[in-house]
């Protein structure tokens, strides 16, 4: 039985939540600039910089990932104020027991809003906010691995839906039996890169092989790479004798939606051996800008990471996908665990995690990996 002092106690700790959460997230400075970038989106003149007009949106919708689920906890307290009035004035049983019970509800969504914004306030990165480029490959294993990317693209397809990102996939090869060689999508949504760098590296399966006919247990591995989607402000420099260009014709099941034309293009990148491909559009001229923006965010990285001589911690494009370089392990037989080799969080709960349920991993390398600010 729902006792009114508990909901009473549990809005204290919501308050005082909240309260806390204002001052460290800068909610006020935050509401400031979204009205001023707000401002500047209204102006007639907004949309004759296509670019600048770009940046500015996505500078707004990274504040209004802050400012409207802090609004919204705001809402939700002061409502359940009310509901434990209304609770607070039902005499005893079932109109006091409903009215407790619907707080409940409010103060578990509560409870979600709290959680997501606590998410982000780790996320202080120059690229966090920043979409992102994902791209799965299958490594030793042979089938299985080109399955196991296809498990993997999935699990990150079913995260997406569950957290309101949308994926556009780019390219795609798959696999000779079955599943998938690798396969380029873009995420996007606020913070899609804070968030979906945590996924980088590679990720080992073991289970019993369903293409083994003697059912012997096997290890496969798949690597995910992740780049920012570059914002039109950073400028990376390609030069045109650095680049081969390939074009064919798209991919496709057949009939008669198959490309005739070679709008599919291929990029090279000479000088560090960084390939993309895109074949996610009709126009040969769209692939391609997709193609450039993908390589400038791969150049980016790739640049980055050699400023910082760190490449060592990531697989890199010319590591191997294999055993010892895994950051997380999926065992599916003899027992079930998913564990997490960089932070330790673990969970027995195989099915859940498949089904796109990787949050608690997540969340934990971002606290382990929190930028100071």
């Amino acid at each position: 039985m729902i006792e009114l002092e508990e909901m009473r106690d549990r809005l204290n700790v919501l308050r005082k939540g909240l309260d806390e959460m204002h001052g460290y997230l800068d909610i006020e400075n935050r509401r400031a600039i979204l009205t001023k970038l707000e401002a500047e989106a209204a102006q007639p003149e907004f949309w004759n910089d296509q670019n600048a007009a770009k940046e500015v949106i996505a500078k707004t919708n990274a504040q209004r990932a802050f400012v409207r689920p802090f609004d919204e906890l705001i809402r939700l307290l002061d409502d359940g104020d009310l509901m434990l009035e209304l609770a607070g004035a039902e005499e005893e049983g079932a109109p006091r027991q409903q009215a407790l019970g619907e707080l409940g509800h409010m103060f578990d969504k509560a409870d979600v809003l709290f959680s997501k914004l606590r998410m982000q306030s780790l996320l202080g990165g120059k690229l966090d906010a920043c979409n992102a480029f994902l791209t799965l490959h299958s490594g030793a294993g042979g089938t299985e691995s080109c399955d196991w990317a296809d498990m993997l693209f999935r699990m990150y397809r079913m995260y997406c839906e569950d957290n309101g990102f949308e994926i556009e996939v780019l390219d795609s090869q798959p696999g000779e039996e079955a599943g998938l060689k690798s396969v380029t999508f873009l995420v996007t949504g606020s913070y899609a890169y804070g968030y979906f760098k945590a996924e980088r590296g590679v990720h080992r399966l073991v289970r019993i092989s369903p293409f083994d006919a003697n059912k012997r247990r096997h290890t496969s591995f798949s690597s995910l790479d992740v780049v920012a989607e570059l914002s039109e402000g950073i400028e990376i420099e390609i030069k045109d004798e650095d680049l081969r260009v390939d074009t064919y014709r798209s991919g496709g099941a057949g009939g008669q939606h198959v490309n005739k034309t070679d709008s599919a293009i291929r990029l090279t990148h000479l000088e560090t051996g960084i390939v993309v491909a895109v074949q996610s559009e009709r126009s040969q001229h769209k692939n391609r800008a997709k193609a450039m923006s993908m390589l400038k965010a791969k150049l980016y990285e790739y640049y980055e990471d050699k400023k910082r001589k760190e490449m060592e911690r990531f697989y890199g494009e010319k590591g191997e996908i294999a055993w010892g370089s895994q950051i997380r392990s999926y065992v599916f037989q003899p027992y079930t665990m998913v564990k997490d080799h960089r932070t330790e969080e673990e969970t027995s709960n195989v099915s859940a995690v498949m089904d796109g349920h990787i949050q608690p991993f997540i969340e934990a390398y971002l606290k382990q990996n929190a930028v100071k600010a």
